[in-house]
């Protein structure tokens, strides 16, 4: 099964992955593969540009690997905003779309606190462009695994 976790910045998207992935399961999440890229020390959120233009193209390896396997396994792709193109392979890969989503207060609260200012403009047009899906999962709050 393919879920594809949808949410603005800072919502707990790898926190619900974190309580709902099992050990087997492939979780193609962007922050952590520029981690996983990047020497020790580097920051956690807020990525030089660079280290993210090679986890992007990483991320791209690994969601058309992952989507092979779909009938395997599970598959926790998180993907902020999908646009509708996406959205339609997605649905054609029989995926699940979850979006979470605390509330734009929560988020905007946790973008101060922990995130670049930029963010602020990421979280402010998912809530303007954000999709209404039939089927979606809302999760009004991260799990209790957040470091929130």
């Amino acid at each position: 099964m393919l879920y594809v976790v949808t949410g603005p910045p800072a919502a707990g998207k790898s926190s619900w992955i974190q309580g709902h992935a099992g050990p087997r399961d492939i979780v193609i999440d962007l922050d952590l593969i520029t981690r996983a890229l990047t020497g020790p020390g580097a920051p956690g959120w807020n990525h030089d540009p660079l280290h993210q233009r090679v986890a992007q193209k990483a991320r791209y390896a690994a969601i058309a690997e992952a989507e092979q396997l779909i009938d395997k396994l599970d598959v926790y792709l998180i993907h902020t905003l999908p646009k509708a193109k996406a959205l339609i392979r997605y649905r054609r890969l029989g995926a699940r779309i979850v979006e979470v989503d605390p509330g734009q207060d929560v988020v905007m609260a946790r973008i101060d606190a922990m995130r670049s200012p930029e963010m602020k403009r990421v979280a402010t047009r998912w809530y303007r462009e954000r999709h209404t899906l039939k089927g979606t999962v809302r999760s009004a709050m991260p799990q209790s695994t957040g470091r929130w």
